[in-house]
């Protein structure tokens, strides 16, 4: 490996006994030669504590007297990491050992890449592979409505997505961050922003890394596998309190990041997603309608958080528009790696028909 910048593994845990184990194992197992890892668990009661205690003469292991959020956590972690990369991961991942080795090596193709993400599969929720290879995430895309959703998600692998691109952000459960990019783009000092607390978190952070300028790639020679436990449709069988938050940080995702050009080119696409979702919890999702509570409690805060963000922005408003599509949207890495000043638009991808193999 010709890279040495060090790299910190991050991983919050709650409740996570099922799998943490196998999934740090896949992180020590790795070939990239310079690591730290970094695991915060969030007052497990499951045995997920007495697991950890196993690897703690290899990893730093931090015990929460409380659950703070996954958010905040990771914040804790990063903190008290040192690498000039971090690679936020969740416990329910498995990696391929050359994953972060071609993470890092993706990352020295463009120095305003400040997130690399790779392609992961799906995996059973016994950490089993399904009898046919099924696409998890290959980073995330946002639509008109405001709905961010993994690009290639439940598709069949047939070897498609082999290309590296630009796509608008990844998914947290494994993805890495430029220690620059987590430093420039923090609001009041927190990389992920702990009012959060889980869920779209990771869009959030992705939505403000482009409007502050930096850039995600997609690599395909990282390859890890995760188990999905919130895709759309599925809402019914969530706990209340994750479609609680599911509701509140989409609202609080799209104060702080939103720019006046973007609603108006969406205005009609976005409110009729918000009546739709609105209706839900006044009719049958009475537990998330809190969320709105929560919003409107906390305004002043979120605003703040807004006017340093697009004090700070970098971008125009015709280039955030055009990341957001009903189709994915990608951008060939070696087309926008050609000027470092000049960013070229991007461009909806038709998404790929499955194939059995």
């Amino acid at each position: 490996m010709a890279y040495n910048d060090l790299v910190s593994v991050t991983v919050v845990t709650y409740n996570s006994g099922r799998f943490i184990r196998r999934c740090l194992e896949s992180v020590l197992a790795q070939d990239y030669p310079n690591l730290e890892i970094v695991v915060i668990d969030n007052a497990s009661s499951d045995g997920t504590t007495d697991i950890l205690e196993h690897f703690e003469e290899r990893c730093e292991v931090v015990y929460n007297q409380e659950n703070i959020g996954f958010a905040a956590a990771q914040n804790q972690a990063i903190a008290l990491s040192s690498g000039e990369w971090v690679l936020t991961l969740n416990p329910d991942v498995l990696l391929e050992t050359d994953f972060v080795s071609a993470l890092v090596q993706a990352g020295q193709l463009d120095k305003k890449a400040g997130t690399i993400c790779g392609k992961l599969l799906s995996l059973t929720s016994n950490f089993d592979l399904p009898e046919q290879a099924v696409v998890d995430s290959t980073g995330i895309f946002f639509t008109p409505m405001l709905r961010h959703l993994d690009r290639g998600s439940q598709e069949i692998d047939n070897g498609h997505y082999r290309k590296h691109e630009y796509v608008f952000g990844a998914t947290a459960a494994a993805a890495l961050y430029r220690r620059k990019m987590i430093l420039d783009i923090a609001v009041e000092g927190e990389f992920f922003d702990s009012d959060f607390f889980v869920y779209r978190e990771d869009a959030d952070v992705a939505w403000r890394a482009q409007l502050l300028g930096w850039r995600c790639i997609y690599t395909p020679h990282a390859r890890g596998y995760h188990v999905r436990s919130v895709l759309p449709g599925n809402r019914r069988a969530l706990p209340p309190a994750i479609n609680m938050h599911s509701v509140k940080n989409r609202f609080l995702m799209r104060i702080k990041n939103i720019t006046p050009g973007l609603y108006r080119r969406n205005l009609l696409s976005i409110t009729f997603r918000d009546i739709v979702v609105l209706g839900c919890c006044i009719v049958r999702e009475h537990s998330s309608l809190s969320a709105f509570a929560y919003v409107l409690k906390n305004w002043k805060r979120v605003f703040a958080k807004r006017r340093e963000i697009m004090r700070r922005r970098r971008v125009t408003d015709e280039y955030i528009a055009s990341w957001f599509n009903y189709e994915p949207v990608s951008l060939p890495v070696r087309a926008a790696s050609k000027s470092s000043s000049v960013k070229p638009a991007p461009r909806a991808v038709p998404r790929q028909r499955t194939a059995s193999r």
